[in-house]
């Protein structure tokens, strides 16, 4: 039996941003007290943001604390692939002073946080058949790429992390093999569908347009590229039409995620629906819904039948991650 009053902290930890939530338990169930966004580049670590927080916060200390972190996480302890991090988790508890810490992969936590989600969060753009005791695929592009697979079990549910988002990039077409060369140029030593199915992705695709002639970049979409994040320019004024290089590289994109869906899918047979998450779905929300996702999605030959019964769902709830980060950090003090 939880007390009431009990405190536990979740954090999203992710290349770009890292979101922290307290929360403190009510006779009515887990209440959120407060909540933080910062970047992740302006610090060197996650203690020292985390305990200033908390002293901000002020009051009762918390029990225990779960922290959803990109990269490979083994024994509560990560170096996150795209910051200069380590996240420890009984660092972290001597730091924080909680009695019980977890470190999770990020996907982990987005894929915990699924269970958390009602109707209103998600967009169906495939309806497929649902097996409520089937596999759930997860992925979704934000600053890397995450993937990971839900199992039911007779002790619960299991989340399987993984780090598909490095596997090799598998062009499709002509102007996919030169992008592929493109990136080679890039990364000699491996290329990965991160790196075109992220917010670098992204970037990287709209440089290889240009550079190709593909498609002509308006001079002052080039200034702002130089000021701005890349990624997050690229996609608003390629959702919106506005610029001819972005809005080919936005179309190359969903296309190329819509394609390493179907291979997530193929690999996980998600009969329980595949979820995509991640910043960048909900922002191009619009030209996922245009059709290029789902019909590369379904370009697997023989297996297109297969593909079909499967429900996609856009995960458009930008805290998912911190829901099953809060749900895990909850399960420690229960």
């Amino acid at each position: 039996m939880v007390t009431i009053g009990t405190r536990v902290l979740a954090g999203d930890v992710g290349g770009t941003k890292t979101a922290l939530s307290l929360c403190e338990r009510h006779e009515r169930g887990w209440i959120e007290v407060a909540t933080t966004t910062f970047p992740s580049a302006d610090h060197a670590g996650l203690e020292a943001p985390a305990r200033a927080f908390l002293q901000t916060v002020g009051g009762a200390p918390i029990s225990a604390a779960a922290f959803g972190v990109a990269g490979p996480v083994k024994d509560h302890r990560v170096y996150t692939t795209n910051l200069p991090w380590l996240v420890d988790g009984p660092s972290l508890a001597v730091a924080l002073g909680a009695q019980r810490v977890a470190v999770i992969n990020d996907f982990e936590a987005t894929a915990r946080g699924l269970l958390e989600l009602g109707p209103e969060h998600v967009a169906v753009i495939q309806e497929g058949v649902i097996d409520p005791m089937g596999p759930i695929a997860l992925l979704g592009a934000g600053t890397g790429l995450g993937e990971a697979t839900v199992v039911r079990t007779p002790a619960g549910v299991r989340v399987l992390p993984s780090e598909g988002g490095h596997t090799d990039f598998a062009p499709r077409d002509e102007v996919e093999d030169g992008l592929l060369r493109f990136l080679r140029r890039r990364h000699p030593d491996h290329v990965s569908y991160e790196r075109v199915v992220s917010g670098m992705g992204l970037a990287a695709i709209h440089a290889y347009v240009v550079e190709s002639g593909l498609a002509t970049c308006h001079p002052s979409t080039l200034a702002r590229l130089v000021d701005e994040d890349p990624g997050a320019v690229i996609g608003e004024l390629g959702a919106s039409g506005s610029d001819p290089a972005c809005a080919h590289a936005v179309a190359m994109f969903v296309s190329l995620y819509g394609a390493e869906a179907g291979n997530l899918a193929l690999k996980t047979l998600p009969t329980g629906g595949l979820f995509v998450a991640g910043g960048i779905a909900p922002k191009l929300l619009g030209a996922i819904r245009g059709g290029a996702f789902l019909s590369s999605f379904l370009a697997k030959g023989r297996m297109r039948p297969v593909l079909e019964t499967i429900r996609i769902s856009i995960v458009v709830e930008p805290r998912v991650g911190l829901h099953g980060a809060r749900a895990l950090a909850a399960s420690l003090v229960e």
